[in-house]
């Protein structure tokens, strides 16, 4: 045993703090941000609100069920009796593997590789230990656990997904009038969603609350008393409300296009049906000259021409958007990157993708959106397929019949599903602090009880304020970069309906949920991605999904373990030949 806060130890654990504020801060700014893209896409919330809101549900998942995972990571994936009178070289230990954590985020980062940072933590812990102690210094029964569940979670997460999308499906979206199942089931998700969170809260909770005294029935009896009495409030207060709210916005949308039909010619905006139109000028050979009018070229190609056509004296780039004929028995639903060929250059991929895939919305001028990396390690992957415009279905069909592919849901059930996406990004927001903050902030708090107890032990109850200090590092990350990411993902970039969107945030929500309070550190990122493959083969089959970039995505994660491992080997077997 070494003396508790003895003064040597003390600039590890400074800069253990350090390290780990970085790295909660890089998770902060790239996962937690995805919760509330949808909604602020939706315009049902601000960005601002998304923020407020992230934080305090981040935070409190971290300090109500993010003890569990912790616990895994420092006491029960080691055995720490091999590090009986080696408090120092377990120290050094658990800064090798938070350094190596945060430097594999941001490497991943500049790779635009979409890493989890669970993944990062246990495979550097697992590097450390072996420089240190060999095979013998770890629990491989535990170990062996956390592996399974990376693969046990996304399925599980993408079974829950599909689930509520084909209740969702058979009991709304296929109905005659799908609005009202819509409104009546919105206090039943409500009412669900309350009672899983409350029961995760309230049974075997943190010791600090003395939460661990309640016994299950206790448990089950406030969670659903608590649940029941949040459904009657949204069936009296919020239902009406939504209900108004989204028949007024349809009202007033088709009275805006009862006004007739507007033309616009320069600089003038004319109605087909006012008596009285302003002035217009006529499009003169000098407009056409300095204007951009899309014009389709052979081979579906909708261009805009640049100044150079025109006047051979200026010099603009051909942005020029391809929508390729090829694969036509792909549905309509998902997710594709952008094609966009600058002077004849293709930007969205290689040349021989172009009579293969559907390729949309890229902006020529070179911005960089999500799909092209913004957040390259978060959970706001780009697997599904984007749904095509109607004029380019019929374009693929050579313009005869009807387009294949599932009909849009009702404007007014996306609607209620655009608002009941904040209950997910709340619910998907408590679940990511349980175990995301504890992943980030594991080895930290394992460094600070061993300078506080000066045993490897590790006998004393996980800090609140260490948890509420993982929680500050992500918020922090959240607000300061985060802030773009969800403004982004929301406002420019349309992923999935809103249904869909639902269902697959409640079922990664609900496997991390339930992963932290067994005390697994699972992967958020994992869960999502597997609700977003399965609903979207559920939802428009194998060619809904981007299986190439899914492929990738498998590859990083694949990649993660080694790579954090060793850069975690090579710090600790640096410190034991410098410092030891």
């Amino acid at each position: 045993m070494i003396e508790p806060y003895a003064p040597e130890m003390l600039w590890l654990i400074i800069v253990g703090f350090f390290v780990a504020f970085v790295l909660a801060f890089g998770i902060g700014a790239n996962d937690v941000a995805n919760s509330f893209g949808t909604s602020v896409g939706s315009k049902v919330l601000t960005v601002r609100q998304a923020c407020v809101l992230a934080t305090i549900f981040e935070i409190a998942g971290s300090v109500l069920i993010g003890y569990k995972v912790s616990d895994t990571l420092r006491k029960d994936l080691l055995d720490l009796s091999m590090y009986e009178d080696d408090e120092y070289e377990l120290l050094l230990g658990c800064l090798s593997s938070l350094l190596s954590s945060a430097l594999w985020l941001l490497l991943a980062t500049f790779c635009k590789l979409p890493i989890s940072g669970t993944h990062s933590i246990v495979g550097a812990t697992v590097g450390f230990s072996l420089v240190c102690r060999g095979t013998q210094g770890l629990r491989w029964t535990t170990l062996g656990m956390i592996v399974a569940s990376w693969f046990i979670s996304p399925v599980l997460s993408g079974m829950v997904s599909v689930a509520f999308y084909k209740v969702i499906d058979n009991f709304i979206l296929q109905a005659s009038q799908p609005f009202k199942p819509a409104l009546r089931a919105m206090p039943l998700f409500y009412g669900f969603t309350v009672i899983v969170n409350v029961f995760s809260i309230v049974h075997n909770g943190p010791r600090l609350f003395h939460f661990d005294k309640i016994p299950l029935w206790g448990a089950l009896l406030a969670s659903f008393g608590i649940g029941i009495f949040v459904s009657l409030m949204v069936q009296i207060f919020l239902v009406p409300y939504q209900r108004k709210a989204i028949l007024g916005s349809l009202d007033q949308s088709r009275k805006d296009r009862s006004r007739g039909v507007s033309f616009t010619f320069g600089g003038s905006t004319d109605s087909s049906r006012d008596p009285s139109p302003r002035p217009s000028r006529n499009m003169s050979a000098e407009d056409l000259h300095h204007s951009s009018l899309p014009m389709i070229k052979e081979g579906n190609e909708l261009s805009m021409p640049s100044n150079n056509e025109a006047a051979p004296s200026t010099h603009s780039a051909q942005h020029t958007y391809r929508f390729s004929i090829g694969n036509t028995t792909a549905k309509a639903n998902g997710y594709s990157l952008a094609e966009t060929t600058l002077n004849n250059a293709l930007i969205g991929g290689s040349e021989t993708q172009k009579g293969t895939d559907r390729q949309l919305g890229l902006p020529g001028s070179g911005q960089v959106t999500p799909a092209y990396g913004l957040s390259p390690n978060s959970s706001a992957v780009p697997l599904i397929r984007e749904k095509l415009p109607e004029s380019l279905k019929l374009m693929e069909e050579g313009g005869n019949g009807k387009a294949s592919g599932v009909d849009d849901e009702p404007v007014e059930v996306a609607k209620t599903f655009s608002f009941l996406q904040i209950l997910t990004a709340i619910f998907g927001s408590f679940a990511h602090g349980g175990n995301d903050v504890s992943n980030a902030i594991g080895p930290l708090i394992a460094m600070w009880l061993i300078y506080h107890d000066g045993s490897v032990r590790q006998a004393s109850e996980t800090p609140l304020y260490i948890l509420l200090y993982g929680g500050l590092g992500i918020t922090t990350g959240l607000w300061l970069w985060g802030r773009r990411v969800i403004q982004t993902i929301g406002e420019d970039l349309t992923k999935i309906t809103a249904t869909e969107g639902f269902t697959i945030e409640i079922g990664a929500a609900f496997t991390v949920l339930l992963a932290s309070k067994i005390g697994i550190p699972i992967s958020t990122t994992h869960c999502k991605v597997g609700s977003v493959v399965f609903v979207g083969l559920v939802s428009s089959s194998s060619s809904g999904v981007d299986l190439k970039l899914f492929r990738n995505i498998i590859f990083a994660w694949l990649v993660t373990v080694p790579a954090a491992g060793g850069l975690s080997a090579l710090f600790m077997f640096l410190f034991r030949s410098f410092l030891l």
